[in-house]
């Protein structure tokens, strides 16, 4: 087995569980070759997927730093080593790949490389690609000659390639069934947009076909139809803004919840003549269900705010609670329990005083409203969906406000 400063069954175990964490296909990559190079101790480490046309469609390195990786130039095309890797799915351990005849060269920025050791990335017959460390450390080439990597160090290659190999495919399984999820997701949106939304437009055109018919003979029915038409339209804007929502947003699943965030508050405070702000002070990745309500819920709270309150500053927070966590939140807990705040918890489990949990917060200094006054008036500003997205994912929705003090609503949920 190798010498490394990670060897055996140990290391192989934590390189095989590192794959198994990631789902997206460019984190698979990067986790097999930082986990191929450390466990076998080699200077510089890659991984070729190879595209249909003799090139690849991706390329990961470790050991090469972004500086040198951009000097190096384009990917290299499949040639040379590469080529039989993954044309002949044969292992290749080499003294001096430099002085191997099937050796192309390499652009001027390439750092030398001496030691070779490369074994294909295979499921069944398909070649998913080609995995290679170059350079064993601790050995000098001149002193030692011929190849720094072992028979044994190749084997460990092989099995973590293996390994690598079902990751991958998982990985790319797991984008496929996200492509197909948000095709369905499509399709279903269109039958409910054609469902309800076109039902309500159909009848809300014959509703103002009967209105133009009895301006002139009969106003006050005609006034009654206009009102009904106002009532149509706005159910139809109701149904529609409801159907829209519920897609899970891509940047949700490629870049987390907070990074999601602060790049749609920034769009708003550029878009709008209030002033939004962000703020996420430990907050670490949560289930994928937690996040899509959470953001669902700024996104209803940040529209209220910035479209109905009249405000000039609105906070958004993100903070960690319980725990080792604080209540990590500037100020926002202590001001909106004051002196004739009128607060309503709506939603499920109240999570106040759990082990650990994540807050969002937003908060106005708009006009505000009376939360009482708006359930009597059958309005709900978006009320109804916040409360029942936190309490679909077991957390718990506060809202805080007054006329003429602004607005909060905090939503809370285990986890974090």
């Amino acid at each position: 087995m190798t010498n490394g400063p990670r060897s055996g069954l140990t290391a192989v175990s934590t390189a095989l569980l590192s794959m198994s964490r990631h789902l997206q296909v460019r984190d698979v990559l990067k986790t097999i070759v930082v986990s191929a190079r450390e466990l076998l101790d080699a200077e510089y480490a890659a991984l070729g997927v190879p595209d249909d046309h003799g090139g690849f469609a991706q390329f990961v390195v470790d050991g090469v730093s972004e500086a040198q990786w951009k000097a190096i130039g384009p990917l290299p095309r499949q040639h040379g080593i590469l080529a039989a890797m993954l044309q002949d799915a044969t292992p290749q351990r080499l003294a001096d790949v430099s002085k191997d005849p099937r050796f192309g060269g390499w652009p001027a920025a390439h750092p030398p490389m001496h030691d070779f050791l490369g074994v294909p990335v295979a499921d069944g017959e398909e070649i998913l690609g080609a995995l290679f460390l170059a350079n064993k450390k601790g050995r000098d080439p001149a002193a030692k000659p011929g190849c720094g990597f072992t028979a044994e160090d190749e084997e460990l290659l092989r099995v973590l390639a293996q390994h690598a190999a079902i990751a991958l495919t998982n990985a790319r399984l797991y984008e496929r069934s996200r492509e197909l999820t948000i095709a369905g997701e499509r399709a279903r949106l269109a039958h409910e947009l054609h469902d309800a939304v076109a039902q309500k437009l159909f009848s809300l055109r014959l509703t103002a076909q009967a209105a133009t018919a009895l301006v002139d003979r009969d106003p006050a029915r005609a006034k009654e139809e206009l009102h009904e038409v106002a009532r149509l339209a706005a159910e139809a804007a109701d149904e529609l803004r409801a159907a829209v929502v519920e897609l899970r947003p891509a940047g949700l699943d490629e870049d987390g919840l907070v990074a999601t965030l602060r790049t749609q508050i920034q769009v708003l405070d550029r878009a709008h003549a209030a002033h939004v702000t962000f703020d996420s002070p430990g907050v670490r990745a949560l289930p994928a269900a937690q996040e899509e309500a959470l953001l669902r819920v700024a996104q209803e709270a940040l529209h209220n705010a910035l479209r109905h309150s009249g405000a000039g500053r609105v906070a958004v927070t993100l903070h960690r609670v319980g725990a080792d966590g604080g209540d990590g939140a500037d100020g926002g807990k202590g001001n909106k329990r004051g002196a004739g705040a009128k607060a309503g918890r709506t939603g499920g489990k109240d999570t106040k005083g759990c082990c650990q949990g994540v807050v969002l917060r937003v908060t106005d200094d708009g006009c505000g409203f009376d939360p009482s006054a708006v359930r009597r008036a059958g309005r709900h500003l978006g009320l109804v969906s916040m409360r029942d997205r936190a309490g679909g994912v077991g957390g718990g929705l506060t809202v805080t406000s007054e006329p003429g003090k602004g607005t909060t609503i905090e939503m809370e949920v285990p986890g974090g």
